[in-house]
C-alpha cells in the first residue's frame, strides 16, 4: 500500500497551500472554499463527497503515480464522472469563452492588430470547436457507456479504448495560439491586455494538461480494469 501526501487528516487549509494547482480540483469536486480549519475527510463529509475519491484524484494530480489496482475497489467512479463533467462545464462555459474576450479586446488594442485579428480569432475558435466537440463527445458517449458498464450492462462491441482512439491532445493547439502571440503579435509597446491573455493561456494550458492526465492515466485505465473484470466474471 502506497503512502499518499494527502489523507483524511489532512486539514484542506494545507492542501491549498501545499499545492495551489489543486484549488481548481477542489471546485470541480463541488467544494466551496471557507472550510475553516476543516479536514478533507470533514470537509467531504460537508459536501457529499466521496472521501476516498476525492484523496485518489488530487493525490493523482500532485504525485502523479497512483496504482489504479490499489484504488480500484475504494473509488466511486460515478464521482470521477461528475468531476470530469464538472471541469468540461468549467472549461466550455467559463474558461475558454472569458479567453476569448480577453483576446479581442487584446487585438482591438493595437491600431496595427486588423490582419492578425481575423487570424487569432479563426485560430482560437476553431481550437474551442475541437475542445468542444471532443468534451460532448466524452458527456454523450463515454460517460452512459460507463454507468450502463458497471450496472453490467454492455452494448456492442464498444469499448474505453475507442475513447482513447477519440482522444486527441486538446492542450495543444492552445500551446500552438500561445507561441503565436509571443513571437508574431504586432505591439508597437507593452499590452497588458495582451499580458493577461497570455496568463490566462498558460493557466488554461496547465490546467487542461492536468484534466487530460485524469482522464488519460486514471479513468481510462479504471475503466479498462472493470472491464477486464467483467470479462473474467
Amino acid at each position: 500500500m502506497q503512502t499518499h501526501k494527502f489523507t483524511e487528516r489532512t486539514r484542506m487549509s494545507e492542501l491549498v497551500n501545499e499545492d495551489a494547482s489543486l484549488l481548481s480540483t477542489i471546485s470541480r469536486f463541488g467544494i466551496s472554499f471557507g472550510f475553516g480549519d476543516k479536514t478533507v475527510k470533514e470537509a467531504c463529509l460537508a459536501n457529499n463527497i466521496d472521501c476516498n475519491t476525492f484523496l485518489a484524484v488530487v493525490n493523482f494530480l500532485s504525485e502523479g503515480n497512483i496504482e489504479i489496482t490499489e484504488v480500484l475497489d475504494t473509488i466511486s467512479i460515478e464521482t470521477v464522472i461528475g468531476y470530469l463533467k464538472n471541469a468540461h462545464e468549467y472549461f466550455l462555459d467559463y474558461k475558454l469563452p472569458s479567453i476569448r474576450n480577453k483576446l479581442i479586446a487584446a487585438v482591438d488594442s493595437s491600431d496595427q492588430s486588423e490582419p492578425y485579428k481575423v487570424v487569432f480569432m479563426k485560430f482560437f475558435d476553431e481550437y474551442f470547436s475541437e475542445v468542444k466537440k471532443h468534451m460532448e463527445y466524452e458527456d454523450k458517449t463515454v460517460f452512459p457507456y460507463v454507468i450502463k458498464l458497471l450496472k453490467g450492462k454492455t452494448e456492442g462491441k464498444y469499448k474505453i479504448a475507442d475513447f482513447e482512439d477519440q482522444h486527441s491532445d486538446v492542450d495543444s493547439k492552445l500551446a500552438e495560439l500561445k507561441n503565436i502571440l509571443i513571437k508574431y503579435y504586432p505591439a508597437k509597446g507593452v499590452n497588458y491586455m495582451l499580458n493577461d491573455v497570455l496568463f490566462d493561456l498558460l493557466s488554461c494550458e496547465k490546467d487542461l494538461s492536468m484534466h487530460n492526465q485524469v482522464e488519460d492515466f486514471f479513468f481510462v485505465p479504471y475503466i479498462e480494469a472493470i472491464e477486464q473484470k467483467n470479462k473474467l466474471a
